[in-house]
């Protein structure tokens, strides 16, 4: 069943293996941008946080274009939400016989594309 009037698409990644505050960093490049600017700001940037962006974004532009029949040149970001997942408690072996505790962040990503009016 397709629906007509469909005006906000949406994506979605679980557990990336990044921090959250890494993430945040590259999102707030390309919020509320064209996509051909948003992918031309990603292929450039040097982060590691690029490339889980740039596949979340692709995937949002795969579901509009197949599932939904949007034209891309007509969409923007609307909305990128980062969020907090799992967390991995880990032990760093110290000089002594002490230790440091390590937290291993894990983080969740939305990407909501919408058509420009």
């Amino acid at each position: 069943m397709m629906i007509d009037d469909v005006s906000m698409v949406r994506a979605k990644a679980t557990v990336l293996k990044i921090s959250p505050q890494k993430l945040n960093l590259v999102a707030n490049l390309i919020r509320k941008c064209n996509i051909a600017q948003a992918v031309m700001q990603l292929a450039f940037c040097r982060k590691k946080a690029a490339f889980y962006v740039n596949k979340v974004l692709k995937s949002a532009l795969a579901n509009a274009q197949y599932n939904y029949n949007l034209n891309v040149d007509n969409l923007y970001i609307n909305k990128i939400l980062i969020g907090k997942s799992i967390t991995l408690k880990r032990v760093f072996p110290k000089a002594m016989g002490r230790a440091n505790k390590i937290n291993k962040r894990y983080s969740n990503m939305i990407i909501e594309l919408k058509k420009r009016v």
